[in-house]
């Protein structure tokens, strides 16, 4: 063999290892991108406020009653790259593990990287709850605790092209002071 042959085919060699290299290299930064930056997170749901509208309660023992009326701003955050398309959904407020109200959330979407911010009003009422043997002293005391729940059904879509089924949770815990009418604390998980 010449020698000008074995160098032309340690070239070709090198080459070849220098393309396999780089191969491996992207292969690895793709797969390093996908699995820390590109993973599909669930986005949150929260209510970020209310207010009391309009507020009229009885306390008495014979017949307690209360009729809210409120404003709640929710808010979707999506952490994702892509955007969250979610389902329509409701909001529902409750006392005592009863339900006592319903708000509704659109279809909508969060885009990538944003908070979506939807307002609502929701009417509660005690209908459902007037025998509630703590409702008298809730609302004597002036502290109406009542929890908000709701799922929003989603996908979050990455690239047009990746599709992945996530559910948010709202689940929500709002006092409020039936005096002064007011929500004084709210918190979610």
């Amino acid at each position: 063999m010449t020698r000008g042959n074995e160098d032309s085919r340690r070239k070709r060699n090198r080459r070849f290892l220098y393309i396999a290299a780089g191969i491996i290299l992207q292969t690895i930064i793709i797969v390093l991108f996908v699995v820390f930056v590109m993973r599909i997170k669930t986005p949150k749901v929260r209510l970020e406020s209310v207010a009391v509208d309009s507020l009229t309660a009885n306390s008495s023992p014979s017949s307690p009653s209360f009729k809210v009326q409120i404003n709640a701003l929710v808010t979707v955050k999506n952490k994702n790259f892509g955007h969250y398309k979610f389902e329509g959904s409701k909001v529902t407020f409750s006392y005592k593990g009863t339900a006592v109200g319903e708000g509704t959330i659109a279809k909508s979407k969060a885009k990538a990287k944003r908070t979506k911010k939807i307002n609502m009003t929701v009417s509660l009422n005690s209908n459902k709850v007037s025998s509630h043997s703590q409702l008298s002293s809730d609302l004597s005391s002036g502290n109406l605790t009542l929890t908000a729940y709701a799922k929003l059904d989603g996908k979050v879509h990455l690239f047009k092209v990746i599709k992945k089924k996530k559910s948010a949770n709202l689940n929500c815990t709002v006092h409020v002071d039936t005096k002064a009418k007011v929500v004084h604390v709210l918190t979610c998980k």
